[in-house]
């Protein structure tokens, strides 16, 4: 049961990071102004709220590194060409799988796929599960 809220509030505060990316990147809003609207005063639990704020400061301050990677691994979908839903989760996803790294990868790609089919289009979790799929194989490559 422990586990189930653990689960529960990471995922929470997984969603409460896509909506502050998909904020910032779509009408340019200030990342601490939106992420204390969303977050402050919240009922989500003081660690998840700080795992958010981690996800959030942490894809925007690896910004050019993630796009590159998105790049890499989607090289028939340009960044600018992804819908801003696509490509926050994919950042959020790949700043956790290659830079952050607290979490194990099969959680990472399964919470982004369940969000994907959650806030994403009919075909988006398809999309992202490969990308991210292509990146933890290239991540283990790199680790050898």
């Amino acid at each position: 049961m422990v586990e189930d809220k653990f689960v529960t509030a990471r995922r929470k505060a997984r969603t409460v990071a896509l909506r502050v990316l998909y904020e910032v990147d779509s009408v340019d809003h200030p990342s601490d102004v939106v992420s204390s609207r969303y977050l402050d005063g919240k009922r989500l639990p003081k660690d998840a709220a700080a795992f958010a704020r981690n996800l959030v400061d942490g894809v925007l301050d690896n910004m050019a590194f993630i796009d590159g990677t998105i790049a890499t691994f989607a090289p028939s979908w340009p960044i600018s060409q992804l819908s801003i839903v696509d490509r926050s989760l994919l950042r959020l996803a790949i700043y956790e799988l290659t830079v952050d790294k607290a979490s194990p990868p099969k959680v990472v790609i399964n919470e982004t796929v369940e969000l994907a089919k959650l806030f994403g289009s009919d075909n988006s979790f398809k999309f992202i599960n490969g990308v991210l799929g292509s990146v933890v194989e290239a991540e283990k490559l790199s680790t050898r």
